[in-house]
């Protein structure tokens, strides 16, 4: 059976599709590796087996690392910034605060810091449906003042 470099491009493909169902961000890398041999494969048709499979292994290694040197720095946020993130934004309160021993449930529209919901304590009571901003955080827990 020969290898068509079309082979190498579905498969690639298919691995990058797959990242979206099981986000592991190793797979993304093993497709884009794939896709760079297909690319390879259907400009010198002659590349043997076993010269595609080292440059698979070799290109999804670069694609791993790269990830690592390029991507997943910018993604982290330092600790100190933290709370930079997240004071001042508002939201709404999911779950009220008078049955829960002062501590409810905050919801925001978008994801603050990976999360649209966020465990929360004021110092008054508050309502389902009540509007807050966050003036404090601290460790997961935000300190919400009604508004």
């Amino acid at each position: 059976m020969r290898f068509e470099w079309w082979y190498w491009i579905i498969a690639g493909f298919c691995l990058i599709g797959l990242e979206l169902i099981v986000p592991s961000f190793t797979i993304i890398c093993i497709g884009f590796g794939a896709v760079v041999v297909g690319a390879l494969k259907a400009l010198r048709p002659a590349l043997p087996l076993a010269a595609q499979l080292i440059l698979w292994i070799v290109s999804s290694v670069i694609f791993r690392m790269m990830w690592f040197k390029y991507v997943k720095p910018k993604a982290r946020i330092p600790a100190g910034h933290l709370e930079e993130g997240i004071v001042g934004k508002t939201g709404i309160i999911s779950r009220g605060t008078e049955d829960s021993y002062g501590r409810g449930t905050v919801r925001f529209g978008m994801a603050v810091l990976g999360a649209e919901e966020w465990g929360c304590y004021a110092d008054n009571v508050l309502q389902v449906g009540d509007s807050v901003r966050v003036v404090d955080m601290e460790g997961q827990i935000l300190k919400v003042i009604k508004i």
